[in-house]
Parts: structure tokens; C-alpha cells; sequence
């Protein structure tokens, strides 16, 4: 592997460096121009395969992971984990070896339990990268968030980022405070009290329950959705004034630094943690932005992952 980024696989961004984060946004930065091209095929991962298995649901990560590794030349199969022999009983561990046995050279994979990259990881033969596990890490989106902040505003380092909502069941949450804090930014969480993890969780960074104090002077504003698939139903049921209480209007941004940017990972919940006129905004919201930078930023990671297969 590189010496830049001497990591087999991307489980998580805990126990990656700051020049190795960087490393990786420097790598998603030559794509980007390569994307908004007509032509879009680059031959260097020709004549590997790429198995995307994603045992919960997805949209924008399975999709760019797909889009990522047929524009760099990779044989893609993608997982249907719904007609697979896990519905037969079959354990996560079992479906690995049975795919590592099929010698794919990088493996894509979403679970709804936390640590469950890293233990795929453990007996696979190839490159694993984790698209989500449970409430864990989700090393990807980090990336993809640190990209847009850094080319909407020039810099991380001394940002201050507000993130807003139901941390405490969030993996985009928990990857973006090490990511963003690791390159500098001043990062604070806001939600309610209910959504937010113990004070040892976010590793001395400040939270607010007060949503307007929490936002006030923000550069950047990401907003979460509330995970109720992942909460108890009394829980849920406790959290219908949230929009009143903390969904992002036009009025709220106002809280914010004059050239704020609106950030979500989606998928968007219009009218519950952002309003419509906020989340479309053409000037202050980076949201389709950070779906196009997506698709750079796994674009690099299969490249650099899969480079000392190639050598």
C-alpha cells in the first residue's frame, strides 16, 4: 500500500490521521472534473470485480459505489441481499467467506450492525470499505462532507460547524466529528436532549439543546434525520413537535453566519428537519453537491484501496 495511506482497509476514520484524511480528499479532488465530463471511463480498475453488499437500504452510497467503480473500469456485482441465503438463515460471517471464496478484489458493504465491517474484514481477502454499520461509522460520507466544506469555503480549520439533530443514533454524525475536528474545524452537535450521546461520546465537543444557540455564528449547518428505525417507539413517539422545536427554517439560518451552508446526508424528511425552501436553496444549500462529490470521493477510495493489487 502507499506509504500516504498505508490502510488495507476504510472501516471507519477513527485511527486515520489527518494527513491521511487529506490524502484522500486530495485523491476524490482529480475526479471531479473527470465526472462532469461527457465521457466518463478510465480503464485502471479493468479486470477486477467490486461486490457491493448492502444488507440495509440505500440510495445515494450504493448507487455513487456503483457509478465509482464502472467509471473506473471494475466488474460490479451488486449483492441482492432480499433473494440471498441470509433470508435462509445463512450468518454474516458465512456470506463472507462464501463471497471471498468467489476472490472478488474489493468489497463494499452496509449493515445494520455496528462493527459489522470491521469483522468482515477479518476474513476477507480483498479490501473491505463499510458503507454504513448501524449506529458506528460511516468513513465515506465523512469524506464526502469534509470535500464539499473545503471547496465551498476554502479551508476546515477553524470552521465552525454545527451538526444538528438526532446524533445520537447517527454513524454520519459519529464519522464527521472525528473527520472534521481531525482537520481542524470547531465542531458542536445540536439536538435534543434525548438524541444526544454521553459527553464521553463526542469527545469534548460542545452540544446545545437550545437549537438557535446551537446554530449562532455557524458557517456550516448539517442537518440529520431522526432515525426512528433505529429508536425505541416511546422514544419516537415523544418527538413530534421536532420541526417546531428543531427543524431548519429560513428564519432559523438566519441564526447562522450571513454565508452559511446547509448540509444533509439524506435522505431529506422535507418539513420535519428541514424546510423545502432551505433544503433547495440554491445559494446556501450544498446538498446535491455533496451527493456529486459522492461519487469522487468513492471513485478515490476504490483506487488507492485497490492499488497494491494492481502493482
Amino acid at each position: 500500500m502507499m506509504p500516504d495511506f498505508p490502510h488495507r482497509h476504510l472501516i471507519g476514520i477513527e485511527g486515520l490521521s489527518p494527513g491521511e484524511i487529506n490524502f484522500l480528499l486530495d485523491e476524490a479532488e482529480q475526479w471531479i472534473a473527470f465526472n462532469r465530463s461527457v465521457r466518463k471511463l478510465d480503464d485502471r480498475l479493468a479486470g477486477l470485480t467490486q461486490v457491493n453488499a448492502f444488507f440495509e437500504n440505500s440510495t445515494r452510497t450504493l448507487l455513487s459505489f456503483e457509478v465509482a467503480g464502472k467509471r473506473l473500469g471494475a466488474q460490479v456485482v451488486n449483492m441482492h441481499v432480499a433473494q440471498s441465503s441470509v433470508q435462509k438463515g445463512e450468518t454474516l460471517l458465512d456470506t463472507a467467506l462464501t463471497i471471498n471464496a468467489m476472490r472478488p478484489d474489493v468489497f463494499v458493504m452496509r449493515h445494520a450492525a455496528a462493527g459489522a465491517a470491521r469483522e468482515v474484514a477479518s476474513v476477507m481477502d480483498c479490501p473491505v470499505i463499510n458503507g454504513g454499520d448501524g449506529w458506528g461509522e460511516h468513513p465515506t460520507q465523512a469524506l464526502l462532507d469534509a470535500l464539499t466544506i473545503r471547496r465551498r469555503k476554502g479551508r476546515i480549520e477553524g470552521l465552525k460547524i454545527a451538526i444538528c439533530g438526532d446524533i445520537r443514533h447517527s454513524r454520519v454524525a459519529r464519522s464527521n466529528l472525528l473527520a472534521l475536528r481531525a482537520l481542524g474545524g470547531d465542531v458542536r452537535v445540536v439536538g435534543p436532549a434525548a438524541l444526544l450521546p454521553s459527553t464521553a461520546e463526542l469527545g469534548g465537543a460542545p452540544s446545545f439543546t437550545d437549537f438557535d444557540e446551537g446554530i449562532a455564528g455557524a458557517d456550516v449547518v448539517m442537518m440529520l434525520r431522526i432515525q426512528r428505525e433505529r429508536m425505541e417507539e416511546s422514544l419516537a413517539e415523544r418527538l413530534d413537535d421536532y420541526h417546531a422545536l428543531y427543524g431548519l427554517t429560513r428564519a432559523r439560518l438566519a441564526q447562522a453566519a450571513p454565508d452559511a451552508i446547509v448540509m444533509h446526508p439524506g435522505p431529506i424528511n422535507r418539513g420535519v428537519e428541514i424546510a423545502s425552501d432551505v433544503a433547495d436553496d440554491p445559494e446556501r444549500s450544498a446538498i446535491l453537491e455533496q451527493v456529486e462529490l459522492g461519487v469522487a470521493v468513492r471513485m478515490a477510495c476504490l483506487d488507492v484501496l485497490t492499488r497494491e493489487r494492481r502493482s
